[in-house]
């Protein structure tokens, strides 16, 4: 599902020439789920921006399903994040005014033509969640978990090929951290392919497989 040869991305600060990737070759296959961790500073969000096609590498070649995502321009870029990526992150992004049940939906604005039975979809999922007779409530109403288990069936509603977690307990007690950790595992058991950026090693020892990154590099992959 993707491929990543000679990856770098740097960025220009105060005059200064920051290397947030130096060279990161990685291999990921349908249904696989892989924790990304390594120190601050060694890459992590930056390799999990290019994956989402948030941004795009300076040098280096990203397929994703064999096609060359790096050569895409933003449209592009949008319409694949859109239809074949979910996103979780550390902090909800749940917008307030809006239902439970409408931030699920939120991701059928950027289609003109939504896929039929996606409310139905929608519901089926805050079930599975545990959150159907939430779905009225606004996010203030709910617990952090509460608020996390909406993001992921959110990121869950267009069937997306690639989910992608980004430090999705970081704002968790430690049993609303547990039941999403909980959520996830049942999601890859579903044959979904989950990556999953955590700096806690117990976090990543969930993953079948732990890429380790330091200094922008791929410093250890294995599987467990």
């Amino acid at each position: 599902m993707i491929e990543l040869q000679g990856v770098q991305r740097h960025y220009a600060m105060s005059g200064q020439t920051v290397r947030a990737l130096a060279g990161v070759d990685l291999h990921i296959g349908q249904g696989e789920f892989v924790a990304i961790t390594g120190p601050s500073g060694s890459g992590k969000s930056s390799l999990l921006n290019i994956l989402g096609c948030l941004d795009h590498p300076n040098t280096g070649t990203y397929l994703f399903e064999g096609r060359d995502v790096a050569t895409f321009d933003d449209e592009a870029s949008s319409d694949l994040r859109n239809r074949r990526i979910g996103f979780v992150f550390q902090s909800f992004h749940l917008l307030p005014r809006l239902s439970v049940l409408e931030n699920v939906m939120l991701p059928l604005r950027f289609h003109r033509q939504p896929p039929p039975g996606t409310q139905e979809r929608a519901l089926a999922l805050l079930d599975r969640v545990g959150l159907a007779e939430r779905r009225d409530h606004r996010p203030s109403e709910l617990s952090g978990g509460q608020m996390q288990r909406a993001a992921i069936a959110r990121a869950l509603l267009l069937q997306p090929a690639l989910l992608l977690a980004d430090e999705p307990t970081g704002n968790l007690d430690s049993k609303s951290a547990a039941d999403v950790l909980a959520l996830i595992d049942e999601v890859h058991a579903g044959g979904q392919t989950v990556v999953l950026v955590t700096h806690d090693n117990d976090i990543a020892a969930r993953a079948p497989r732990q890429v380790k990154l330091r200094d922008g590099k791929v410093e250890s992959d294995a599987l467990q």
